[in-house]
């Protein structure tokens, strides 16, 4: 029998079977992707074969489908380690907030360039747009111009007062969207905004270290009544960038790629090297000097800041 993954728990996993009915399913023995050293070998949107046990209410999972494709992040204690976050999908939408938690520039930056690595198209959403303040305002003005210059669609929602839902449903709509972000920044009030009725528990921010508690313990993919599937994830305090070489990274930064090619050395780390076209474009303010510092960041490993 097949069919898709819609959550997981860690040691078991939902399935949505082709007969219409959801089956709580584990892995057949030591299951184990060829080429990927995951810590969750399989994800909330894979497509799986199973097998009933004899109960005929529980399965074994023995076969992953092909994937279209997938979101990854290095494990937090295990660095030679990854956790697949997703699978299968459409777009992602990383949720933002400037304050009460802060998302960071690099922060959205890693994001970035893992979804390029992995081929999905990705939106940023600024939540709380009901808490800013005019200069917060003006500091959203100044993100929103960064991303939206290289070709990122920004949106600006309160899921509180409402404010812009309903555009952002008709980017949902008959898509698989993957919703990530810091812990905090409103994902389950966003769901419930956009899902009047479903009541996904919300946190408050903890004190301590501005940064959300978590109310999503495990990744789950909702059903949207008007067309399409939503994945929610638990909060991302860090994110590692997982088997992306450093002279690879420069292609998963948009306004680098087109500049690649006009470096004088073909090894060019567009680090301090003479005749850099990165370098000259940062120069002229044609690559935003923050994209630059993430680049860096990531090359010389410093890829896990919140």
């Amino acid at each position: 029998m097949q069919g898709l993954v819609i959550k997981s728990t860690g040691s078991w996993y939902q399935v949505y079977a082709e007969n219409g009915k959801n089956y709580d399913c584990r892995i057949k023995g030591k299951f184990r992707i060829q080429g990927i050293q995951t810590t969750n070998p399989i994800a909330v949107g894979d497509k799986v074969a199973f097998e009933l046990e004899p109960n005929a209410e529980t399965g074994v999972i023995d076969t992953l489908l092909d994937r279209k494709n997938y979101i990854i992040r290095k494990s937090i204690n295990l660095s030679k380690q990854a956790q697949i976050i997703a699978a299968n999908l459409d777009q992602a939408f990383l949720i933002v907030t400037l304050a009460s938690p802060r998302t960071s520039l690099g922060f959205i930056d890693r994001f970035l360039v893992t979804s390029e690595a992995y081929s999905i198209p990705t939106c940023l959403v600024f939540n709380k747009l009901d808490l800013f303040s005019k200069q917060g305002l003006e500091i959203l003005a100044e993100y929103k111009a960064i991303y939206e210059k290289i070709g990122y669609p920004c949106y600006e929602v309160s899921a509180l007062k409402g404010t812009n839902i309903d555009q952002i449903k008709a980017l949902l709509k008959d898509n698989i969207t993957l919703f990530s972000g810091h812990s905090g920044v409103g994902k389950s009030s966003l769901i419930n905004a956009l899902l009047p009725g479903f009541e996904i528990k919300t946190g408050e921010i903890s004190d301590w270290s501005d940064k959300g508690q978590h109310t999503t313990t495990f990744a789950e993919m909702h059903t949207l009544p008007f067309g399409g599937y939503l994945i929610d994830t638990p909060g991302i305090r860090e994110l590692g960038i997982f088997d992306i070489k450093p002279e690879e990274l420069s292609h998963y930064f948009v306004e680098m790629r087109d500049r690649l090619n006009q470096c004088k050395f073909n090894n060019c780390r567009h680090v301090n090297e003479p005749g850099c076209a990165v370098l000259k474009a940062v120069e002229n303010d044609e690559i935003e000097m923050s994209r630059y510092e993430s680049y860096l960041s990531m090359y010389h490993g410093n890829d896990t800041r919140a």
